[in-house]
């Protein structure tokens, strides 16, 4: 069963970073394009960077800048640099394995053959 588990969340004080981790496992990551996603409380998922399987990348106006989207494939595992993080960033953050291209995703990913992870809480708070 393909599997994807997130890592590197955490309580962050405004302005400091983290590194988060997804890693996967029964399936060949190199195939797919990879996306970070969050979803804050009372607000809809939303797409937040996107690499495609060349390495191409795209990343939400809203973090530009300051998160950086990676991809290891020898180790399976798909990164998001976080630095310079707000308030607004607190969120829960998960990965997905697109079915489809960076192009087509929308923060519900692009197809229900997506693979999601479980997430990973990232709280920006003083």
């Amino acid at each position: 069963q393909p599997r994807l588990v997130e890592s590197g969340g955490g309580l962050v004080q405004p302005g400091g970073s983290l590194r988060l981790s997804c890693a996967a496992s029964e399936f060949t990551l190199d195939y797919f394009d990879m996306g970070w996603f969050r979803q804050a409380p009372g607000k809809e998922r939303e797409v937040v960077s996107c690499i495609t399987s060349a390495g191409s990348v795209n990343d939400a106006d809203s973090v530009k800048g300051r998160f950086s989207i990676s991809r290891d494939n020898a180790k399976q595992t798909v990164y998001l640099q976080m630095n310079r993080l707000k308030p607004e960033d607190t969120a829960v953050y998960q990965c997905a394995a697109l079915t489809f291209g960076c192009g087509q995703t929308t923060g519900q990913g692009t197809s229900q053959f997506d693979y999601w992870g479980q997430g990973t809480q990232v709280t920006v708070s003083s």
